[in-house]
């Protein structure tokens, strides 16, 4: 008969015993027997509340996940005909995301024969990271993927560096 090395509910070592007397004792408290160490000879189990166990687990994994946040990627997109007054708004909201913290993916997406002028879309990514120049720099160079030529810009400075116009620290 398979025996294991059994640990109460208050942590005090139990002893080894056979799987059906560290079952019954389980049973007796109204608790589980959990496997914690089946790599050990004899494997170890422990007797506790496995339903308070997992949300106690999953308490202390949400409470990590809310401690870091991913860096958010947005996107932009224009295209290569695109007006002066357009760019400008384009250029407002770049500015804007990049200033919340967010990496800038500025796309210009080529319809039909415009695929065959590449270089335009260059020029025009190329004024645009000329524009936010101060507020965010190139991971790199323009990339094309299919009819779509991108770039990414992430932000100069961190979230909490926002800078004040007009007030002197001194």
């Amino acid at each position: 008969m398979p025996q294991v090395h059994v640990i109460g509910n208050n942590g005090q070592p139990l002893g080894v015993m056979p799987i059906q007397e560290a079952l019954r004792l389980a049973r007796e408290q109204e608790l589980d027997l959990v496997e914690v160490a089946p790599a050990a000879s004899p494997p170890v189990c422990r007797i506790l509340d496995y339903g308070k166990l997992k949300y106690l687990q999953g308490k202390k994994e949400r409470e990590t996940r809310k401690g870091r946040k991913a860096a958010e990627m947005r996107e932009v997109r224009v295209k290569p005909r695109i007006g002066d007054h357009d760019i400008e708004a384009k250029v407002r909201k770049v500015r804007e995301l990049l200033n919340d913290g967010a990496k800038v993916k500025v796309s210009v997406i080529f319809r039909g024969r415009e695929i065959t002028h590449p270089e335009l879309g260059i020029q025009l990514l190329r004024r645009i990271a000329e524009e936010v120049q101060e507020d965010g720099k190139l991971e790199g160079p323009p990339a094309q993927l299919g009819r779509f030529l991108t770039v990414v810009l992430a932000p100069a400075k961190k979230k909490g560096e926002k800078v004040t116009k007009g007030v002197s620290h001194a």
